[in-house]
């Protein structure tokens, strides 16, 4: 898609990775708490591979906004939210408290909806 995709596709890629930040981030509730987990958080669980995988899969938003159009800044704003997400994550414990919180799928799907709503007013 060129820079002016049609807003029909702008609002059902939005759902789409609605959906997937929810899937990532949000997934499963904690019980005895209000905090959510998703995908991102548990299979980061997993030493070695786990926040490898997550990364490669977070990379979908970026791939949406890029089919979208959306300025290089943005995507490079969407990829250092993937890398701190991943280089934090990585550690031991800690990053896995941090994943639970930092939430870098939900960070980049609405920054991707601010964008596509400033372009839209300009």
């Amino acid at each position: 898609m060129s820079i002016d995709a049609r807003p029909r596709d702008e609002a059902a890629a939005l759902r789409r990775l609605e959906r997937f930040a929810v899937f990532m981030d949000a997934a499963l509730p904690v019980p005895g708490t209000s905090w959510r987990i998703g995908a991102d958080a548990l299979v980061g669980l997993l030493p070695g591979i786990g926040d490898g995988v997550m990364a490669v899969l977070a990379l979908y938003p970026v791939l949406e906004a890029r089919r979208l159009g959306v300025r290089r800044r943005t995507l490079a704003r969407m990829l250092a939210n993937i890398a701190v997400d991943f280089a934090v994550g990585s550690i031991p414990l800690a990053g896995d408290v941090f994943d639970a919180g930092f939430r870098a799928n939900r960070r980049n799907v609405d920054l991707l909806r601010r964008t596509l709503a400033a372009r839209r007013r300009e």
